[in-house]
């Protein structure tokens, strides 16, 4: 009985195989030939990524010649807790701790 159903598998999957195999036809990503799908990624590459990719660079830039000012310090009790020293420097700081943007829970570390 298990051979039937060993047999019968396999033979579906052989013919459900062959059938998709044949009804690709013509440029497709999928079909195997060098006209493949690829001409459509390189042109929505060329044309689509590469301009997002510049005008978000540029915005960036613009925006960082503005300059930044930071919010005014605001002692939330449920902000800036700390239970536990940090392991590295003077326990207080975060590890990629940044004086202009990243308060203490006393305040900025320039206004003291």
């Amino acid at each position: 009985m298990a051979k039937l159903v060993m047999f019968s598998a396999r033979r579906f999957l052989q013919t459900s195989a062959k059938r998709a195999a044949v009804e690709v036809e013509g440029p497709s990503a999928i079909s195997g030939g060098p006209e493949g799908g690829y001409k459509i990624w390189k042109n929505i590459s060329i044309f689509i990524a590469v301009p997002a990719i510049a005008l978000c660079m540029v915005n960036c830039w613009l925006e960082h010649k503005k300059g930044h000012e930071r919010p005014p310090f605001v002692a939330y009790e449920h902000m800036r807790i700390r239970t536990k020293r940090f392991p590295w420097g003077d326990g207080n700081k975060s590890l990629f701790h940044n004086p202009h943007a990243n308060a203490l829970p006393d305040g900025y570390e320039d206004e003291h």
